[in-house]
């Protein structure tokens, strides 16, 4: 829940699956899941997180 308000990557994969009528629920699920991806390649690749990495590819992004 704090990523959904502080990670601007999240707040901003947040709105755009609600405003597909996701419930909220699910929305949160999603973020969930997908912060759970980041950690995952963050620690994997044992680099800092860069949150301008995925930024250009957000739109091809679909969550779920």
């Amino acid at each position: 829940m704090v990523a959904l308000k502080y990670n601007l990557l999240m707040k901003v994969f947040a709105e755009r699956l609600k405003a597909d009528g996701l419930a909220t629920k699910a929305v949160i699920a999603a973020c969930m899941h997908k912060l759970i991806r980041q950690i995952y390649g963050v620690l994997k690749s044992c680099t800092a997180f860069d949150a301008t990495f995925s930024w250009n590819r957000l739109d091809f992004q679909d969550g779920i």
